[in-house]
């Protein structure tokens, strides 16, 4: 598993002036199951294991991915209500979904930092998707009127960064890789 910065790309060649996975001394033959975009951070799991990643990856499996995303303004109740019923976006409706408010979790701050607008607060909501389609934590939380201005992947299924700091990786024991199997 790797906490991925903001910034990198999850793939191994740069492109657009971005840095890639190739910057990590990872080992040999390993492969991100699932994708974060650049200007996303957060756990990221990558494997030579090729029925592994398809499990993670495919949504038939509903693999649980927990994502922490720091709004403009407060979000509401209401907001978070829309969210776990499921919103219609412009590729058709989502899952219902966890979400909640959270408060700030103490992440080490981002490079390039997050803007701050003095008249505009921001809050903290975790959401929790067993579908990935592409930016779908951003356009969610933006139908509902809530722009995100930090996105941090905090888990896929019952793996976490916790004790990655943005940048590290480790190898999974083999309990972890049997936890990913459901």
């Amino acid at each position: 598993i790797f906490n991925k910065p903001y910034g990198v790309l999850s793939q191994f060649t740069p492109e657009h002036g971005h840095s890639s996975l190739a910057d990590f001394a990872f080992p040999k033959g390993i492969y991100p199951a699932g994708r974060l975009d650049a200007d996303s951070e957060g756990l990221l799991l990558l494997t030579s294991d090729g029925a592994l990643q398809a499990h993670i990856s495919d949504p038939r499996h509903k693999t649980p991915k927990t994502y922490w995303a720091q709004v403009e303004r407060e979000i509401t109740p209401e907001a978070l209500a829309q969210l776990r019923k499921g919103i219609t976006l412009g590729d058709g409706p989502t899952l219902p979904c966890g979400a909640r408010p959270l408060a700030d979790p103490g992440l080490p701050p981002r490079v390039p930092p997050v803007r701050f607008r003095k008249t505009i607060p921001t809050s903290w909501a975790e959401l929790v998707l067993k579908e990935g389609r592409n930016r779908q934590v951003r356009r969610m939380l933006a139908a509902v009127g809530f722009p995100v201005l930090r996105l941090v992947r905090r888990a896929i299924g019952p793996l976490t960064f916790d004790g990655l700091e943005p940048g590290a990786w480790r190898e999974l024991t083999d309990k972890e890789i049997r936890s990913l199997r459901f």
